[in-house]
């Protein structure tokens, strides 16, 4: 067997015209290495060949077929970093169902509004449904791994919604359904082709030489492109080992214990969770001796030159640095591994594109030379076709099926990309990206707040952080614990801001919207 599955071994899992689905694209890895670890799960690190884990999912499959689930049908999953999320999300590709991954952190209100504008029959949970919610369309499914034969059941019994609407758009070999950020505050739908996830699945796999001698720890939730895309299908499809974390997430205390355990050989984070680890190394990575990493990745947020010398010169691995988005099918560009310059001497590098074509273009639409400022476009065969659901948002986000990213960035004569910035203003809180135009939403739904204004802080540990200031009514100012409560159903825990200040009144434009340079300005400089 070969030490990795490339683009070129692929291919007999497809029909002419057609990509090969990520069920697929499993089976045929473990019809190569049944027997090997694919997964290691639960708190007692129990390993689960590739063949039970084909089993599993077929198994599932067809409890969600005889369930009364048809191909096509929209599937939420809402559960953590678990088996259970592995094999729902694969047994909903091998019944050709469409995949919705679901953050679990966020508000059940809110959880409700994606699923239903995704046109969700059911939602798979890996545990009873929430209390004081609508039981219908809740599926509680558990996989149960013993050291005897793996089993995995689903109940059907709340039944499947009929009266769900399909989203704009729509088509026949899209595979999931992704939501993402926007400077609206409302999250978009993106979706996945059969085709964008295998060549974005490949091209990880070749760019980092990927197989079965590699594992790695499940450190970003799976519910993410960053997780679901470069740490868990990929490390599948190449034959290596996932071990997902105990608690479903990632847990600092157990990281080493975890690495070690399955002699991983990699790992992929956001900056904060670098940071973390580096803060920790002194008392539990050396405990455990040194773990023999070939290379440590960085995603999601911007890696600063110092944090990436650190990261090599504490683990003594290579780091690279990768740009990805949703709209890409997460991995647009990375630097490599064996690469002359490196992310610790070069501020926003993240190398050469992996898959799509990159073209950075000047205000006017126009490409610009090398080594000129300008935004980010992207084309190519992992790049969504748009968003569904709303053409006009396609339209604003799309020009003649090139992705304009908001990202500025330069290009090397030799193609190197480094991102010099941001033109969208989501806030980028460790990885998770947030729209201030809904904090502010949110913040302003508050009785005792006239008018509101969000903007990023620059953190040391998460890059940016939430504030926000408000002009209060006459009856009084809201308490941050008040602001607290109040957001507790609205908000996902890390939207909420962390600097809340008070103001008479904020700056606006001569168009009278709120100027967010001026707040920003104004309010976010030190006292």
């Amino acid at each position: 067997m070969s030490d990795s599955i490339t683009q070129q071994e692929v291919p007999s899992t497809e029909s002419a015209g057609e990509s090969p689905s990520i069920a697929a694209l499993v089976a045929q890895t473990a019809s190569q290495a049944p027997g090997a670890p694919a997964l290691v799960v639960t708190a007692d690190r129990l390993p689960l060949s590739y063949r039970d884990l084909v089993g599993l999912v077929d198994d599932l499959a067809g409890q969600l077929k005889r369930g009364g689930l048809r191909p096509g049908d929209r599937v939420g999953l809402r559960t953590g970093s678990n088996a259970e999320f592995v094999v729902g999300l694969l047994a909903a590709s091998r019944a050709e169902l469409i995949a919705v991954p679901l953050d679990p952190a966020l508000p059940l209100r809110e959880q409700g509004v994606r699923s239903d504008a995704a046109g969700a029959r059911v939602v798979l949970i890996d545990g009873a449904a929430p209390e004081g919610t609508d039981a219908s369309r809740w599926w509680p499914i558990a996989v149960t791994v013993d050291g005897g034969t793996p089993r995995v059941t689903v109940d059907t019994a709340a039944g499947a919604k009929d009266d769900v609407a399909t989203p704009q758009g729509l088509r026949p070999d899209d595979a999931m359904i992704m939501f993402t950020g926007g400077t609206t505050g409302t999250p978009k739908m993106v979706p996945w082709t059969r085709g964008n996830l295998a060549g974005s699945v490949r091209a990880i796999i070749a760019g980092y030489r990927l197989g079965p001698q590699d594992a790695t720890v499940a450190v970003m939730p799976l519910y993410h492109g960053h997780g679901l895309v470069a740490a868990l299908l990929s490390t599948l499809v190449s034959g290596g080992t996932v071990l997902l974390p105990a608690r479903g997430k990632f847990s600092a205390h157990t990281f080493w214990d975890d690495i070690h355990a399955v002699t991983a050989t990699w790992y992929t984070a956001v900056p904060t969770i670098h940071q973390i680890l580096l803060e920790r190394a002194k008392t539990e990575h050396t405990a455990s001796g040194p773990a023999a990493l070939r290379f440590i990745r960085s995603c999601s947020a911007p890696l600063t030159t110092e944090t990436a010398a650190a990261l090599q010169d504490t683990f003594s691995a290579p780091v690279v640095c990768a740009f990805g988005m949703t709209e890409a099918t997460h991995q647009v560009a990375t630097t490599g591994i064996d690469a002359g310059e490196t992310p610790a001497e070069t501020t926003g590098l993240v190398g050469a594109s992996t898959s799509p074509e990159i073209r950075i273009v000047g205000s006017d639409g126009q490409p610009l030379p090398a080594e000129t400022v300008g935004e980010v476009w992207l084309h190519g065969p992992t790049v969504v076709r748009g968003y569904l659901g709303d053409p006009a948002i396609t339209a604003a986000n799309f020009t003649d099926g090139w992705l304009r990213t908001g990202d500025l960035g330069t290009l090397s004569p030799a193609g190197d990309l480094r991102i010099r910035g941001r033109i969208k203003e989501l806030i980028n809180r460790g990885g998770e990206k947030i729209s201030p135009e809904r904090v502010e939403g949110v913040l302003a739904s508050h009785p005792g707040i006239v008018e509101v204004a969000v903007f990023p802080l620059p953190d040391a540990m998460y890059g940016e952080t939430v504030a926000a200031v408000i002009v209060p009514r006459e009856s009084g100012v809201p308490t941050p614990d008040e602001l607290a409560e109040f957001c507790r159903d609205r908000l996902a825990p890390y939207e909420f801001p962390t600097t809340l200040l008070e103001a008479g009144e904020l700056p606006h434009t001569a168009k009278g919207s709120l100027d967010r340079r001026a707040v920003a300005d104004k309010f976010g400089r030190p006292a």
